[in-house]
């Protein structure tokens, strides 16, 4: 496994984990952790930082498994959902860790997984997102729906539920930001049942998430995935 084998202590035996993928965000991660927790045990998976991201979310509450090297969300999201498994989770939220998600919209996630296996959020659009993000979402949205006949309001959201049968069936092989769409693709392909929840978000910093180069790869992976496999 990617992450630190030695840990100072173990999830407590729970059936719901709440996953947060993290990389530089140490000025955001507790007030993360102090809500989430309120819900569920929390696993951060710092992904290779450079800054005080793992001690901060360690100081915060969170259980902190860490990458040596920056792998990607998608190689981070995973490591977490195997931990989880691990523990014995049979529900796994995931969110991230810049503040943009709203903790109090954790229980709204996992009582959905009562009849289905994935619950997606759903993003307003508040004048706070910015508008590569805006565009960048309705292209592959539209190209998903274009190529693979699924329509979703919003397929880039990391704010997200699942079984943990629905995630052995999603497993994804991707490590950067194309995971959200795979694990959609791969849902689709299993006919799994799936849900949106709409959610807001508040957008702090305008410069991080996906680029420009991010949404042509995941739409060209996209293609590739649909008349190349």
């Amino acid at each position: 496994m990617p992450f630190e084998a030695k840990m100072p202590f173990e999830v407590k035996k729970t059936s719901e984990i709440i996953i947060i993928p993290s990389y530089n965000e140490e000025k955001h991660i507790a007030a993360v952790i102090k809500e989430a927790k309120k819900y569920a045990p929390v696993i951060v998976v710092d992904d290779g930082s450079k800054d005080n991201t793992a001690a901060v979310a360690k100081t915060a509450g969170a259980t902190v498994l860490r990458h040596k090297v920056n792998l990607g969300k998608g190689a981070a999201l995973k490591t977490g959902c195997e931990y989880a498994l691990a523990q014995g989770a049979q529900h796994l939220v995931s969110m991230d860790a810049d503040g943009q998600h709203n903790p109090t919209k954790i229980p709204l996630f996992l009582a959905e997984l009562k009849q289905h296996d994935i619950v997606l959020g759903a993003r307003a659009v508040p004048e706070s997102m910015p508008l590569i993000l805006l565009a960048g979402n309705k292209i592959i949205n539209t190209t998903l729906g274009l190529l693979y006949g699924i329509h979703l309001k919003d397929s880039q959201c990391g704010y997200r539920a699942f079984t943990a049968e629905a995630y052995q069936k999603v497993r994804w092989g991707a490590r950067n930001y194309y995971v959200e769409t795979e694990m959609v693709i791969r849902a689709g392909k299993k006919h799994l049942q799936y849900t949106q929840i709409p959610i807001e978000t508040i957008y702090y910093d305008k410069y991080k998430g996906t680029t420009v180069i991010d949404g042509i790869t995941i739409v060209a992976r996209m293609i590739g995935a649909r008349f190349f496999k």
